[in-house]
């Protein structure tokens, strides 16, 4: 079967993440690695507070992974997180092959918290009226 490469959100507890920020994410890789899961790039996301209780947590800290493997092992990897008290919610998704290179690349060049400040200065800017169609 051919290797893909796969985007993964992770939703961490951020009362366990904020114990060990390192330890947290060996504990997602080696879900990954025991189902043969070559990681490529990972960096902290962000810390939210989030807009509805997840398993009763209020804030949540986004881990952004990439990584390498065959699609019969997300079975698996989606079972295992499924199983883990630091990880609430997953999100997986196939990276397109020609996106792969830019979004993996701009994956470990941003910092975390960078997207809010884009946003942030987005939210400032007045945006153009629209024109009625009686104008």
């Amino acid at each position: 079967m051919p290797v893909s490469t796969y985007e993964a959100m992770f939703l961490l507890d951020s009362a366990k993440v904020a114990v060990s920020w390192d330890d947290s994410v060996k504990s997602v890789h080696d879900i990954l690695s025991k189902h043969n899961a070559e990681i490529v790039a990972h960096r902290q996301w962000d810390e939210r507070r989030l807009a509805y209780s997840v398993e009763g947590h209020k804030k949540g800290t986004y881990l952004l992974t990439y990584f390498k493997t065959e699609g019969a092992n997300l079975k698996e990897i989606v079972a295992d997180c499924h199983l883990s008290d630091l990880i609430l919610r997953e999100l997986i998704l196939k990276v397109h092959p020609k996106l792969e290179h830019h979004m993996i690349t701009q994956a470990m060049t941003s910092t975390p918290g960078q997207e809010e400040e884009v946003r942030r200065e987005d939210e400032g800017e007045e945006r153009p009226r629209r024109r009625r169609r009686d104008d």
